[in-house]
């Protein structure tokens, strides 16, 4: 689109509200409530008051039909001028790293100077329909011509159509749940429930730590009472976590993955400010780091391949356009969409049979140093609001970066749908 030359896109500030478990803090917050909130401690935080960003681009999984323009109008709800355009957009779990993509391209390729990423979703305000067969009477009702067309349609009302349906994310091609699915990679990768409740383990002592020590004090406001992640558990114990029975696969005797190993519903939403160079001087902030470059990928799952390990799959393709190792990281942020998912991924990357007739390696990628693997806790401890789980994750590596002064970050988000978003933070 033009010859001018790719710029740096800095990552210059964000905030989110503190993640809470479904049916808590936030059962009656609305998606647009949450963004709103996130939005604007971001504006407050970096002192945005009235400024006209060049874009903002959030989303949410779970969405009502009334939040159609839902990034508009959570812009419209803060103190960013009224000028500042918004869109929505929609990657399952990856949606705001999708986000944070999209508008980093607009920077980089001088559409626009500044804009913010981010992501909502509530797990607790989610849309009750009525089922199919009510909603195809009463749709004959409405367009019905006449009194008698519309009692005619009335009539056929029976109180099984009363019966409620309740939104659901599990795979229309396949019938199976992402919990179902996961416990199916387990079984695959040969994973135990002690070391996937290590694994959680580690993450809630980690993400205690992280908060104790003030790691979250300025990427998090409080909002509606909750002034941190609820769901962290600093008192959580091996021993508790191995009484607990499996959650997805409970007859065939192989299952393994339990409320304690995988994330809970949540309700929360995050943002990300990102920038030019230029931009960020002018307006006096420094950036904490830089978004170097993003991959997503897809995988066939319906024909078995595991349905969260599409990450896996996007990472050598990364790595091999940007002349790195996958040890060339200071820290990696490996969504724990459950404990299993994070460890059949590295078992993936260090498998010589699984590179090579997945990925078309001569040799694996090897592993990683698991002490610099979600150092600030993961999302079966910090919880995982669909959507805004990868603005969390955006935020948190450029301070990783900010406070250690340089490096690079690998950060990987598995989704619904067989597909996954990873990008290279650096600084």
């Amino acid at each position: 689109m033009s010859d001018k030359p790719m710029r740096r896109v800095a990552i210059l500030g964000g905030n989110r509200i503190p993640f809470c478990r479904v049916g808590t803090q936030y059962a009656t917050s609305s998606n647009q409530d949450m963004a709103t909130a996130a939005l604007q401690g971001l504006v407050d935080r970096c002192k945005l008051k009235g400024e006209r960003l060049g874009d903002v681009s959030l989303g949410a999984v779970l969405k009502h039909s009334r939040d159609w323009n839902l990034a508009r109008e959570s812009v419209l709800g803060t103190d960013l001028h009224p000028d500042t355009p918004g869109f929505d957009v929609t990657r399952a779990c990856g949606t705001s790293l999708e986000a944070a993509n999209l508008i980093a391209l607009k920077i980089a390729a001088g559409q626009i100077e500044a804009g913010i990423a981010g992501g909502s979703d509530t797990a607790s305000d989610v849309p009750v329909t009525v089922n199919e067969a009510y909603r195809k009477i009463l749709m004959e009702m409405r367009f019905a011509r006449s009194l008698g067309q519309r009692l005619k349609a009335l009539l056929k009302l029976r109180p099984r159509h009363f019966k409620p349906s309740f939104p659901g994310v599990g795979e229309p091609r396949t019938g199976k749940g992402m919990g179902q699915h996961c416990e199916l990679m387990a079984q695959a990768f040969g994973l135990t429930q002690k070391e996937q409740d290590e694994l959680a383990y580690e993450s809630h002592q980690k993400a205690a730590k992280a908060w104790q020590d003030g790691f979250y004090a300025d990427l998090v406001t409080p909002f509606r009472g909750a002034e941190k992640d609820n769901n962290v558990r600093p008192d959580s114990s091996l021993e508790k976590m191995a009484t607990l029975k499996p959650a997805f696969d409970r007859k065939s005797g192989k299952g393994t993955i339990t409320a304690a190993n995988a994330t809970p519903l949540t309700d929360g939403a995050s943002a990300v400010l990102l920038g030019s160079e230029d931009w960020a001087r002018d307006h006096g902030l420094e950036p904490l780091a830089y978004l170097a470059d993003v991959e997503v990928a897809a995988i066939d799952f319906v024909q078995g391949e595991g349905l969260l390990m599409a990450p896996a799959f996007a990472v050598p393709r990364l790595l091999a356009r940007n002349g790195l190792s996958l040890q060339d990281f200071d820290y990696y942020e490996i969504h724990e969409a459950f404990a299993a998912q994070t460890l059949c991924t590295l078992k993936a990357w260090e498998s010589s049979e699984y590179c090579k007739e997945k990925f078309g390696l001569d040799k694996p990628l090897g592993s990683i140093d698991r002490n610099k693997l979600n150092v600030k806790g993961g999302s079966v401890a910090l919880g995982h609001p669909f959507a805004a789980t990868g603005a969390r994750v955006l935020a948190g590596a450029a301070k990783l970066l900010k406070e250690k002064g340089s490096g690079r970050v690998l950060i990987s988000v598995c989704t619904a749908g067989g597909m996954g978003v990873t990008a290279i933070v650096e600084r």
